[in-house]
C-alpha cells in the first residue's frame, strides 16, 4: 500500500510538471509584484512628454531575426500561444492564442498583433528620441521584460500609441497585470512618465 502510495505520487508529480511549464511559457516575463511595481512606480521619474518631431518607428528597428528563420514576432507567437506548429519559414501555421486584454481566442496568427506594452512613439516621447538606433532596436524587440504580447489584432490598433491614462485593456480584470508590466518596462528602460500617466498607474495597481 505504501508503495502503491508513492507511485501515484510521483506519476502526479511527472505529469503535472509539462502542464506547469505550459503555462510559464504563455506569460510574458519580467512581471513584477505588486509591491515591486509600486516601488518601481515610485522612482520613475515624472515629466511632460517630449515632442513627436523626428519620429518614425523605422528607427525602431522591429521584428528583427531572433535564429534561423525565426524573427521576433515569430518567438512571440510560439511564447504566447497553445499547441503551435510552426511551418519550414517559422511562420505560425497553426496553434490558438488567448488574448489577454480583451479575453478573446483566436486560432489564425493572422488574428493576432504583437504589442509593444510601451509603444514605440511613446517611448520616443519620454526619452527614446536621444537613443542609439541600436538601443531602439533592442527596446523594440525586448523579449527579456513584459514589452512584447500577442493579442487580438483591433484591440491593439485601438490603443494604438496611448498611455494608461488615455487607453486601457477592455478587460479591467486585466488592469493590474497591465500596469506592473508597463512600470516595468519603462523602469528597465529609463523612460519618464507623465503625471496623468503616473495617476493612472497607481489607480490600476490598486486593483491588483
Amino acid at each position: 500500500m505504501k508503495y502503491f502510495i508513492t507511485l501515484v505520487a510521483s506519476l502526479a508529480t511527472v505529469t503535472a510538471l509539462p502542464t506547469a511549464n505550459v503555462l510559464e511559457a504563455r506569460v510574458a516575463p519580467g512581471i513584477p509584484t505588486t509591491a515591486t511595481a509600486k516601488s518601481l512606480l515610485a522612482g520613475l521619474t515624472v515629466a511632460a512628454q517630449g515632442p513627436q518631431t523626428g519620429y518614425s518607428r523605422d528607427l525602431f528597428p522591429h521584428w528583427i531575426t531572433q535564429s534561423g528563420a525565426c524573427n521576433t514576432r515569430e518567438v512571440v507567437l510560439k511564447r504566447d500561444g497553445t499547441n503551435v506548429v510552426q511551418a519550414s519559414d517559422c511562420s505560425a501555421s497553426s496553434g490558438s492564442w488567448f488574448s489577454p486584454y480583451d479575453g478573446a481566442t483566436w486560432t489564425a496568427a493572422s488574428d493576432v498583433d504583437i504589442d509593444h506594452m510601451v509603444p514605440l512613439s511613446n517611448a520616443w516621447k519620454s526619452g527614446a528620441a536621444s537613443w542609439t538606433t541600436a538601443k531602439r532596436q533592442s527596446f523594440a524587440n525586448d523579449l527579456t521584460n513584459p514589452q512584447l504580447w500577442a493579442v487580438t489584432d483591433n484591440v491593439n490598433q485601438a490603443k494604438g500609441d496611448s498611455g494608461p491614462e488615455a487607453w486601457k485593456p477592455p478587460l479591467t480584470s486585466y488592469y493590474c497585470t497591465y500596469a506592473k508590466a508597463w512600470v516595468k518596462v519603462k523602469s528597465v528602460w529609463a523612460l519618464t512618465i507623465t503625471s496623468a500617466e503616473k495617476t493612472a498607474l497607481t489607480s490600476m495597481l490598486n486593483t491588483c
